[in-house]
């Protein structure tokens, strides 16, 4: 796999991997920037992908794009926590300290990919992206235990096995099945 951050010269690759659908429900990867009204009401009407390709256009962080053999097959958002306003304001995510932090709340990888580890790998590229770009703290959200009949589409934060293996370790546990896990580079 090969990685890239999202910026406009590779638009055209987000957009081809999310779909019509906008990944899920128009999400569009805008759910942990916008306050819920804005974010419903951004799923008609492209709102969401337009609010997504604004950040890009505006050169700000949005995430990591996921190649296989040329092919996006896989995306990450990743960003500084403070650019997720539903974890800032959350009180079972809350900032645990004051340091600067870059958040990993949600991935989305093509049905052809899931249960590969491909999350792995995209954890080890965004670990290698944070290394090169002088970032210290990288936190996620991501999910313990799940029913096995959970679809797919639920599992947007990440599976913990997936943050374990890729070396993060569980820095809160407000949540029994969300913890905060962090990677200190």
């Amino acid at each position: 796999m090969t990685f890239e951050p999202l910026t406009i010269n590779n638009w055209d690759k987000f957009v081809q991997l999310f779909g019509a659908k906008g990944a899920c429900g128009s999400c569009w990867c805008m759910y942990y920037r916008l306050k819920k009204s804005d974010f419903d009401q951004g799923k008609s009407d492209d709102g969401n992908k337009m609010a997504m390709q604004q950040i890009v256009r505006d050169n700000k962080p949005a995430g990591l794009l996921g190649f296989h053999e040329g092919r996006p097959i896989a995306w990450c958002a990743f960003a500084p926590r403070e650019d997720f306003m539903k974890l800032e304001r959350s009180h079972v995510h809350k900032r645990i300290d004051n340091n600067a932090v870059w958040s990993l709340p949600c991935f989305f990888i093509d049905k052809a990919y899931r249960r590969q580890g491909v999350s792995v790998e995209m954890l080890k590229g965004v670990i290698a992206f944070a290394k090169n770009h002088g970032i210290k703290i990288i936190e996620a959200y991501p999910t313990i235990s799940t029913p096995k009949n959970t679809p797919d589409a639920f599992l947007w934060t990440g599976l913990y096995k997936s943050f374990e293996r890729a070396g993060f370790q569980i820095v809160d546990r407000t949540s029994a099945n969300k913890p905060m896990v962090r990677y200190y580079l």
